[in-house]
């Protein structure tokens, strides 16, 4: 059994995948690379069998038809052998020296007692232009050195969030809770961090600058125009996580911690779904907007009021045009602060 699956979703990604490739390869054979190739029509699958070919040992290639970013995590996930599972999109690499402690860290926790369900590193924006990186860091939220669970957390501030790009799964935890990410849609990667939350008992953080997410290409998934053009993708997995979990029910989620940082969560994708909408200008994404609001009211009418009455809730539904101005202003200086698009 290797010790970490990294899967790599390509779509047409000739043009930078192997920036990613060449930073993982750095793990040698404790890793297994596994290069999706999701019906490119470029010299993507080309490259992946060539790396294939060179490191028979480390690199698996597959070629499957374009089924979206979580058909190919989905894909990368049946195909894994390793003990933990990572994603890595193409675009993206990691800073090699973080990537060594990752793996010694792995090491000393892989069949410990209890088994660590989630490590979590620090991520780099590595936004094109920007004089200044900014680092998503959580040595403020979670402790050091030291396997912990829910109830250690400390406090995440607004903003402070677990992505894709921090977390590595226990491969089996992924399995064991269900995860299947739905094809032919965009933002997933949030559906791969919520919902095998409430089953990770046990953490582990990490206080590396591991992941660098790149953020620059003028058709990346995060940029603006992009984000509204795909809004029904956006919101359509807004409402997967509205289905996902009743959480004001303790029983779903026992743990009033993560119960807690569940909720901004959800809170965030309501802010961010309700925002582009607005930023579209349309009186059809508008509607849009009241009818995503009107659905979590509809599934939980107690969190719909926590989410509609809370600071950022308020300021995304505000009435009238004067409302939506002043929702746009509170995005833009967010936006400059962190700078995710």
């Amino acid at each position: 059994m290797k010790l970490l699956s990294v899967t790599i979703p390509c779509y047409n990604s000739e043009a930078y995948m192997r920036n990613c490739i060449h930073s993982l390869l750095a793990g040698g054979e404790e890793v297994e690379i596994i290069i999706v190739d999701d019906g490119s029509s470029d010299g993507t699958g080309a490259i992946a069998d060539e790396y294939a070919q060179k490191y028979p040992t480390i690199v698996k290639a597959v070629h499957q038809e374009n089924g979206g970013h979580g058909e190919a995590v989905n894909a990368g996930l049946r195909n894994a052998t390793g003990l933990y599972f990572k994603v890595v999109d193409s675009d993206d690499w990691v800073s090699i020296s973080a990537y060594k402690e990752i793996l010694k860290t792995l090491n000393q926790l892989a069949g410990g007692r209890p088994s660590v369900d989630m490590l979590i590193s620090n991520f780099v924006y590595e936004k094109e232009g920007a004089k200044r990186k900014k680092v998503m860091s959580y040595r403020s939220a979670f402790p050091q050195d030291r396997v912990f669970t829910w109830d250690d957390v400390k406090f995440l501030h607004k903003g402070q969030y677990i992505l894709m790009h921090s977390v590595i799964y226990r491969t089996k935890l992924l399995r064991e809770c269900g995860l299947e990410l739905p094809k032919h849609t965009f933002y997933v990667d949030n559906i791969f961090v919520y919902h095998p939350l409430p089953y990770v008992k046990y953490l582990y953080y990490l206080d590396v600058n591991f992941y660098r997410y790149y953020i620059g290409r003028q058709d990346q998934s995060v940029n603006e125009k992009v984000m509204i053009g795909r809004i029904d993708q956006q919101i359509k997995v807004n409402k997967l996580m509205i289905d996902d979990y009743k959480l004001t029910d303790s029983r779903q989620v026992p743990n009033k911690k993560l119960r807690h940082y569940m909720k901004n969560y959800l809170e965030i994708i309501m802010v961010i779904s309700s925002i582009i909408a607005i930023r579209s200008g349309t009186e059809e994404n508008l509607q849009k907007k009241y009818e995503l609001w009107k659905y979590l009211k509809k599934k939980d009418r107690k969190l719909y009021y926590e989410l509609k009455w809370g600071i950022l809730g308020r300021t995304m539904n505000l009435p009238g045009k004067s409302g939506r101005k002043i929702s746009e202003t509170a995005y833009k200086i967010a936006n400059r602060f962190v700078g995710f698009n």
